[in-house]
């Protein structure tokens, strides 16, 4: 699958043409940071030019990314970055549109222009800044935050279920959802850039640590003594291993349900195999939901990569369709044709 994108890149770009050289202001040591280097180093390996490139964000820590960025961008209102972004991709279809979200400005406020963005597949991308946590008003919790949080906002432990972004994404049945850790960078790097390709509604999850109000909540997936573990990279056709030399794999059960066994006891064939581009979402939703018991890892990668038209193709085409003489349209004559009446 390809993008819409400008053919003729006479000039190389690199990671510094994206830096908008600007004072950053995150706290240090924020997982933001290695998301900004990640996406500052991928882009000039895209096929696009330099001022192709549009960011989009709401409110919330991760929606200052469009300041650090050498790029156009909008810094928007808070959950509607979805909204802006269609807008623009929908009157100028050849840029790459980006938006840069949190979990608390995509999934709280923003929650419905997120899931409605998705089912109408427009072509862009959605980069969510998960930390399970409010950073920016000082540490509330959020609506990925675990159960029994307790925060400023919930002393006694929040009482809320917690959302699971790449189950919502896909029960929304958006056509390429991944999920990636931020100090993974070179495998962020590789996401990034399917995402990017993909054409239709990129949505990447991106795990991500809050030194201040949250440290330490995807410890179990990044400290090397326990990652390999912890984590199960999603490869497309290849088994689903994990495991500091692969020795385990995932099988189903007779309820139909994942289980984690050692291969040398049921042969590489009974392994699964992965496959994004299953048209039924229920495998990927499958996959979404092992990791939460803490008995199985937690996969990250492309969960899912399907095609389908995207929203803009279809708004053009139906504009297209609905002069198909080229005449510029007569709002009088609109006005006056088909069923009308006069009120006297």
């Amino acid at each position: 699958m390809t993008s819409t994108a400008t053919t003729d890149t006479p000039v190389k770009l690199t990671k510094k043409d994206f830096d908008a050289g600007i004072d950053v202001r995150w706290c240090p040591g924020c997982g933001d940071f290695a998301i900004l280097a990640a996406v500052q180093r991928t882009l000039p390996e895209l096929p696009y030019k330099k001022e192709d490139y549009v960011f989009v964000s709401g409110i919330g820590c991760s929606s200052r990314f469009p300041y650090y960025m050498a790029t156009y961008g909008f810094h928007t209102i808070h959950g509607r970055a979805p909204a802006i972004a269609m807008g623009v991709k929908a009157t100028r279809p050849e840029l790459s549109v980006w938006v840069a979200t949190g979990d608390g400005d995509a999934l709280s406020i923003g929650g419905n222009h997120f899931i409605h963005t998705l089912r109408r597949n427009p072509d862009i991308n959605i980069l969510l800044f998960n930390n399970r946590i409010y950073g920016l008003t000082k540490g509330q919790y959020s609506p990925t935050s675990e159960t029994g949080k307790k925060t400023k906002s919930s002393p006694l432990g929040s009482i809320d279920h917690p959302f699971n972004p790449v189950s919502v994404a896909l029960g929304a049945e958006g056509t390429f959802i991944a999920r990636v850790v931020d100090r993974d960078a070179k495998h962020v790097s590789e996401i990034l850039k399917a995402a990017a390709l993909h054409k239709g509604t990129s949505f990447m999850e991106i795990y991500q640590n809050c030194l201040i109000f949250n440290d330490g909540a995807y410890n179990h997936m990044t400290e090397r003594s326990v990652k390999a573990e912890n984590v199960l990279y999603l490869e497309e056709g290849k088994p689903l291993l994990f495991g500091e030399k692969n020795e385990k794999g995932i099988v189903l059960d007779e309820l139909g349900q994942p289980k984690a066994v050692r291969v040398e006891d049921v042969g590489i064939d009974a392994i699964l195999k992965h496959d994004p581009k299953s048209p039924d979402p229920s495998y990927a939703f499958m996959l979404s939901r092992m990791g939460l018991d803490g008995v199985l890892p937690t996969p990250v990668g492309i969960f899912r990569a399907v095609e389908r038209p995207t929203y803009e193709d279809m708004l053009h085409k139906q504009i297209a369709d609905a002069k198909p003489d080229g005449k510029k349209a007569d709002l009088h004559d609109l006005l006056t044709s088909g069923s009308s009446w006069t009120i006297s």
